[in-house]
């Protein structure tokens, strides 16, 4: 990745940027694993498959996968495609041809919520149940207290965090006999993301704050003075930063040496205009990305704590971001049904 936000170009023009008008919201954006094709899950049911370097004229939209709204989307960890859920209550696997395979099938629940790790485990929030895919073996673990809200795997791939009414409840994968370990806090908890290093689990919750367990001392920790409800979270890919939306510019809480206790969160960037809803962090440099109520995306180096506005504000929220891979490529789909690729290192 060679962006460097400091140079004028990036204060003199936007990156280049190509988009599609879909027909329906977009819940989901993700680039396959070797960031060449780039998906979008619309709320009218399609999973809308691109060339991540498509021209002015992409393919056409092949027809409707879900029966209703497409809720989920991830790259899939053991091809070349990408998963899906919907509110049908169906999980697919994508194929880059654009093919599709029904993995499986739970008749009157939403697949909300999805998480892969690269060993190639899928895993699934189908209501109060979490459900584990691996190979062709399905694990159902539950039920929750709730609505499993977030869900997400440890650094090694060997358990599974789902959140839910009450904290946040732990899983073995590879030990089905082990209990679960439960990370008790009062409330609903409406996000959840384990930390790139493994040692904290973070989630977003019901009333307007963030909470974090530290695994190995099951202690935990609660920032509050959020304006609304955080429902996205990005950690740095060194675990350095906690990075949430629900504020007007950057907002990064440090996990470094001792930990956020008695410390501001870092914060820097252009005040959108409204709030992010979305943050979302790049896995191998100290790049993020926002996307606001407004429509505008922001870029921030948590580094050198420089920013710069991407795409101005439109009025239609963005409701997903994505980077590809290498990071040189963020894809954002909005409320409006735009698909969009801002090509960053060009």
């Amino acid at each position: 990745m060679k962006l460097d936000l400091s140079r004028p170009s990036w204060a003199e023009r936007l990156p280049p940027r190509r988009s599609v008008a879909g027909d329906a919201p977009v819940a989901a954006c993700a680039f396959n694993r070797d960031g060449t094709v780039v998906a979008f899950a619309l709320g009218d049911g399609h999973v809308r498959l691109l060339p991540a370097d498509f021209a002015a004229e992409p393919p056409e939209a092949a027809a409707p996968v879900h029966g209703g709204v497409v809720l989920s989307l991830i790259a899939d960890p053991s091809g070349d495609g990408f998963v899906s859920g919907g509110d049908d209550g169906r999980l697919l696997r994508h194929a880059k041809d654009g093919s599709t395979s029904e993995i499986a099938s739970y008749k009157g629940k939403w697949i909300e919520h999805l998480a892969a790790h690269r060993s190639g485990v899928i895993a699934a929030a189908v209501g109060r149940t979490a459900i584990v895919v691996k190979g062709d073996a399905v694990r159902e673990l539950g039920p929750h207290q709730s609505t499993v809200a977030g869900i997400d795997f440890s650094k090694d791939g060997g358990r599974i965090a789902c959140a839910h009414y009450g904290g946040v409840t732990v899983w073995s994968i590879g030990e089905a006999t082990l209990p679960p370990r439960l990370f008790a806090w009062r409330g609903s908890h409406v996000a959840l993301k384990w930390s790139s290093d493994g040692r904290f689990i973070a989630t977003g919750t019901q009333e307007n704050d963030i909470h974090v367990w530290r695994i190995a001392q099951a202690t935990d920790m609660r920032m509050q003075g959020y304006p609304a409800k955080v429902r996205s979270l990005a950690w740095a890919s060194d675990s350095r930063f906690l990075c949430t939306s629900a504020q007007p510019v950057f907002t990064a809480w440090p996990f470094a040496g001792k930990g956020p206790e008695g410390k501001p969160p870092l914060q820097f960037g252009s005040e959108g205009a409204g709030l992010m809803t979305v943050v979302t962090a790049v896995g191998t440099s100290d790049f993020v990305a926002g996307g606001y109520d407004s429509g505008e995306v922001q870029l921030g180096d948590l580094k050198s704590r420089l920013s710069v506005v991407l795409k101005m504000a439109d009025g239609s929220a963005v409701t997903a971001l994505a980077w590809s891979p290498d990071g040189g490529q963020l894809a954002i789909g909005n409320e409006r049904g735009d698909l969009v690729v801002l090509d960053l290192d060009r």
